[in-house]
């Protein structure tokens, strides 16, 4: 019993002179990788689902009724504005132009002939040897074949209208799709479109984004020339980003009652795939197509300063997100933070540190606020640019 005792008074001062190991443990204090936290030039970007919409889609139709003679284009191919592509049989629309040129003829006859006897009946008027209402009479006539005239000529004109419209030439630049009817169908204007042309570049990409959102969007780039500095970029179904760039150029300014949201339209260049010819080929050669999905991300032109950390600093709990930084003393300190958008694997700090911090990005579980840790710098990863960024 004495020698038990004696060795607890032993123990104990050896215990008391050593608070260290008394509260770490063997190993002293944890070991942390730190960064300092520092602003850095970030694209300021934010993510949406639209899709892609030709900015001209027109349908063809045929506006007279006849047999389809000639189809001139090959199904999928890129045509030019003013191309022909169906020509309708003619030779029906060829004998009314003709029929037509000659009640015109008939018709200017008739009026030469009722000036005639106008002209004469004024004489004999002058002469005495008619009467006045001989003259009323042919003037009458006079007006009714010069009336007569107007309505062969106004039909010569439909007759050449009508022949115009047996040959369908593409009314904008774009992609043509499947033909609808063979050559030999009878088609008119009740008919369904012969085929429809989506225009290909530019196109358009159209995406909702919510009130607050758009809101929020609007105040961060209003001192900065509003949509003038904001640029567009897509990130295609197969994960690949589109590599032109698009600019805003409208915004809808009534909100969706159904979903809260407003629409907002952008612009962007969609060239030729390299390889690809620009046109007449009969594949899909360049990357939009009209209707499909793409992400949106909507970023700053120019990149700002913003305070950015590694995503794994940052811890949070039922007060919020909040990171662990070192005082002189090297003890870790809580500090509330607010994040703005990820970058990879950093994340942009908007409010809660000002730069120059020293921040546990490395052992931030074996933390305790208020706690002495043992810091050593951290292999934190560069800042890398927001997707389509360049």
């Amino acid at each position: 019993m004495r020698s038990f005792s004696a060795a607890i008074a032993v123990a104990a001062p050896l215990l008391l002179a050593t608070p260290a190991l008394a509260q770490f443990g063997p190993q002293g204090p944890p070991a942390v990788g730190v960064i300092t936290a520092e602003r850095r030039p970030v694209t300021e970007s934010s993510e949406f689902v639209g899709r892609v919409e030709a900015i001209d889609r027109v349908d063809l139709r045929a506006r007279v009724t006849g047999f389809l003679q000639e189809r001139l284009f090959r199904e999928g191919q890129e045509v030019e504005a003013g191309k022909p592509l169906f020509r309708l049989e003619r030779a029906p629309f060829e004998a009314e132009l003709a029929r037509a040129q000659a009640q015109v003829a008939a018709a200017e006859a008739e009026l030469t002939n009722a000036t005639i006897n106008l002209n004469r009946a004024r004489d004999l008027v002058r002469s005495q040897a008619g009467t006045q209402a001989r003259v009323d009479e042919a003037t009458a006539q006079q007006r009714t074949a010069q009336a007569a005239v107007l309505g062969a000529q106004a039909q010569l004109r439909v007759a050449e209208i009508n022949l115009g419209y047996t040959e369908i030439a593409a009314p904008v630049d774009g992609k043509i799709g499947r033909a609808t009817y063979s050559v030999g169908s009878v088609v008119g204007p009740t008919s369904e479109p012969l085929a429809t042309i989506v225009s290909q570049n530019p196109m358009r990409v159209t995406f909702p984004v919510s009130l607050r959102t758009g809101s929020e969007l609007r105040e961060r780039y209003a001192t900065r020339g509003g949509a003038e500095a904001v640029r567009v970029r897509l990130r295609l179904p197969s994960g690949q980003l589109h590599a032109p760039a698009g600019r805003i150029d409208f915004v809808d300014p009534q909100v969706d009652r159904s979903t809260d949201t407003i629409l907002i339209r952008a612009v962007i260049d969609n060239p030729p795939i390299d390889g690809n010819a620009a046109s007449g080929a009969t594949g899909a050669d360049r990357r939009l197509i009209d209707g499909m999905f793409v992400n949106v991300f909507v970023e700053g032109a120019e990149p700002v300063p913003a305070v950015v950390v590694p995503r794994a600093a940052v811890l949070q709990d039922q007060r919020g997100n909040y990171v662990f930084v070192l005082d002189a003393e090297n003890k870790a300190q809580r500090r509330g933070v607010t994040l703005g958008r990820s970058i990879a694997d950093q994340v942009v700090v908007e409010s809660g540190l000002e730069g120059g911090e020293t921040v546990v990005a490395e052992g931030v579980q074996r933390v305790r606020p208020g706690q002495p840790v043992a810091p050593a710098p951290a292999s934190a990863p560069a800042v890398r640019s927001a997707p389509g960024a360049g």
